[in-house]
């Protein structure tokens, strides 16, 4: 599993819950605190070059690097220490630092954040961070007009612990919540008495989370519930994230009587997202096989789970509406369509495709909301119980991205939260019976964003797809050809680019630099079509997508190649890495986090890499062997080249993508490069994939990548 909510990987640290943002470091003390002002930058250290190779499919593929995968080799340990000692001192030495990072800080202190909000038993629950507070806690009040109170606090005894994910019971007595330490997304589940605010002695390991995402469904008397668990280990073992099921929990049991009720060698590399109706306790299974693929459909009946659709039917969504499951099928429908499961589980048509894609279907009185998306705009239709559209809700038409919904069948309102590039979190009632807008919730910002011009220009890709780009600016920024500017995209695991608050990435603006977002092939923002031109052997198209993009900025003449730096993470990072590699002249700066760069080892040497091959194909099948190989960005680094300025950061905890890949594409790079730009790596020790970062090394983490990019692009952060 590479995401997760995601991944959200750009540059906005006021914006905990939204797209998009670097992932940070997951403590709130790392072990080495980077500086921004400091002494001259040191020389990268040498890396030695190894012997290593592998043969596939008739091919020797050199691995001069390999060595570096071992984090326990006391060389690689030295090697680590090198290369954050030079970073720091690279990053040091650049001026630009003291300006931006005292803006990122007062734009960082907004209001209080409220997201991921939850109906149950009519008590409304929810994610609450008030900068600087270093995690979220989760937040109870009977709903709408009953007094918050904290339930759960991870910032009490231990910040380097977060909260996963959060499940109440149907009747809001009981709340189960996850928790993970260090960025390892590794879960132990627990269970809270909501109304007495005490902890049961449940305490759940090995709950999902990383390669496999956490889930919960509770029985409908709420005394049990079942759960996503990875095998339990040996002793003295560490826990080997594959093989997950759903195991089924009695209320203040032990967790070793926890039996398997579902998934039992169901899949090496199983992933279960479970579908529940608070109200009414129902649950649905979407089973999957890795990442990227459709799902299999299983319904709870009893303590039984029976398939009542296989991944012919391209399942991607579900939800409860009136006691059936409404499920978005993509089957000879690329936008999507809303397929009804009964209880005698056989499918009914309820929605044919129409404009717009399907993110998501909630229900609403005795019909439902859908979410829909097309490019960069998103907004929420209202259908009577008869598939009727009654309106499409009076949401801001362009420039805002819908987060979440909480609602109930029977109940005429909802609870939409939605944010924009210029609009911070806002939470608004909607009443379906008259069809209005109220705002309940809204975060204030540290500044005043409604100057911001968006503007939207397009680029053509080789195959003549046209590839949507905002660009937002500073009034009186025109198009001179020469503005400083970061683009960001992401393009993969069926993730789409959709507007959130800039938060901090404001003080860019402000100093007269350009922020620029891609809507490239492999999320789908435009549906399944578009996600899957951007898989497997279609992947160089999401390569291509990008640098589209970045010639439509040219084209514009909103920058030119001296002052155009590129932002990714994760899957986002091996976008970073082909750019550099294919395009090397045309970026001047690379911010690349987390990311994928040896796609020939992934597959096989990382837990996770087997996870992805429904998204990135198998490196066992020739034809894919022969693709991938084409464009794996370690394989492809070239001597003597003139590499542009790069800034990569990893995590020693990611369960997601290895460390090593970072520091193997260092290597490579820092060896090849024969430019006077920097190559520069920076290790976290107690961090992972940037999943449950604290705030104040978010707020760091915005400030060193703006420092690092306006360093490079030549943006002036004078006042």
């Amino acid at each position: 599993m590479l995401v997760s909510l995601a991944l959200a990987m750009a540059l906005s640290a006021a914006n905990a819950t939204g797209l998009p943002q670097l992932p940070p470091d997951d403590s709130s003390t790392p072990p080495r605190e980077v500086s921004l002002i400091g002494p001259a930058a040191s020389l990268p250290p040498a890396t030695r070059r190894g012997v290593d190779a592998s043969s596939l499919h008739g091919v020797s593929v050199a691995d001069p690097y390999r060595w570096l995968e071992d984090p326990d080799a006391p060389a690689v340990k030295r090697w680590i220490d090198a290369q954050n000692a030079h970073t720091e001192a690279t990053l040091a030495a650049m001026p630009e630092g003291t300006a931006l990072t005292k803006r990122v800080q007062q734009l960082a202190i907004t209001s209080t954040i409220r997201f991921q909000p939850t109906l149950a038993g009519g008590t409304l629950f929810y994610m609450q961070l008030t900068p600087p507070q270093a995690q979220p806690v989760l937040i109870a009040q009977t709903w709408p007009d009953g007094t918050p109170r904290t339930l759960v606090d991870p910032n009490i005894g231990n910040t380097a612990s977060n909260i996963t994910a959060y499940w109440p019971s149907p009747n809001g007595h009981y709340l189960a919540y996850g928790t993970a330490e260090g960025g390892s997304e590794l879960t132990t589940v627990h269970v809270l008495d909501v109304i007495s605010g005490d902890n049961l002695p449940d305490t759940l390991p090995w709950a999902g989370g990383g390669t496999s995402p956490v889930g919960l469904a509770w029985d409908a008397d709420g005394l049990g519930f079942s759960y996503v668990r990875f095998p339990p280990p040996a002793d003295g073992q560490a826990v080997q994230q594959f093989g997950a099921a759903l195991v089924h929990h009695v209320l203040r049991e032990p967790a070793d009587k926890d039996a398997v009720v579902f998934g039992k060698e169901y899949s090496r590399i199983a992933e279960y997202v479970l579908v529940n109706s608070p109200a009414t306790a129902q649950t649905a299974v979407l089973a999957y096989a890795g990442d990227g693929g459709p799902a299999e459909v299983f319904l709870r009946e009893g303590s039984q789970f029976v398939r009542v659709l296989d991944r012919s039917a391209n399942v991607r969504s579900a939800s409860w509406v009136d006691g059936r499951l409404y499920v978005v099928s993509f089957l000879d429908a690329p936008r999507g369509q809303i397929v009804a499961i009964g209880q005698d589980g056989k499918p009914t048509p309820v929605l044919a495709q129409r404009d717009g894609a399907i993110q998501r279907v909630a229900p609403l009185g005795d019909g439902f909301l859908v979410v829909r998306s097309w490019g960069p705009d998103w907004w929420v239709e209202q259908y009577d119980g008869n598939a009727k559209l009654i309106r499409k809700l009076p949401l801001p038409a362009h420039g805002i991205g819908v987060d979440d919904i909480a609602s109930e069948s029977g109940q005429n309102k909802a609870l939409i939260t939605y944010s924009g590039w210029t609009t911070p979190v806002r939470w608004v009632e909607y009443d379906g019976s008259k069809g209005t807008l109220k705002t309940v919730f809204e975060e204030t910002s540290a500044a005043d964003y409604s100057k911001v011009v968006m503007q939207r220009i397009e680029g053509t890709s080789k195959d003549g797809t046209r590839i949507p780009l905002t660009v937002l600016s500073m009034p009186g920024i025109t198009a001179n050809g020469t503005r400083p500017t970061i683009l960001y995209s992401y393009g993969g695991f069926d993730i789409p680019i959709r507007p959130s608050f800039i938060g901090s990435n404001l003080a860019w603006l402000e100093h007269g630099g350009v922020l620029a977002y891609a809507n490239i092939r492999g999320g789908n923002e435009n549906g399944q079509a578009w996600h899957a031109q951007g898989q497997k052997l279609d992947k160089q198209n999401v390569f291509d997508d990008f640098h589209a993009a970045a010639l439509a900025l040219f084209d514009a003449h909103w920058t030119d190649r001296a002052h155009l730096g590129i932002l990714g993470g994760s899957n986002g990072g091996l976008l970073m890495g082909t750019q550099i590699v294919q395009h090397p002249a045309d970026y001047r700066a690379v911010v690349a986090r987390v990311g994928i760069y040896d796609m020939l080892r992934h597959e096989t040497n990382f837990a996770n890499g087997p996870y992805n091959i429904p998204e990135y194909g198998s490196i066992a099948d020739p034809d894919q062997f022969k693709a991938t190989l084409a464009y794996s960005p370690l394989q492809n680094v070239q001597p003597h080249t003139a590499y542009p300025a790069v800034l990569m950061s990893t995590g020693a905890n990611d369960a997601r993508v290895a460390p090593w890949q970072s520091r193997k594409f260092t290597a490579a790079l820092q060896n090849a490069s024969n430019s006077s730009q920097p190559i520069l790596l920076l290790t976290r020790m107690n961090a992972g994939h940037g999943i449950g970062a604290p705030f104040s090394q978010r707020v760091g983490d915005t400030a060193i990548g703006l420092t690092f990019f306006a360093h490079e692009l030549g943006l002036d952060t004078m006042p």
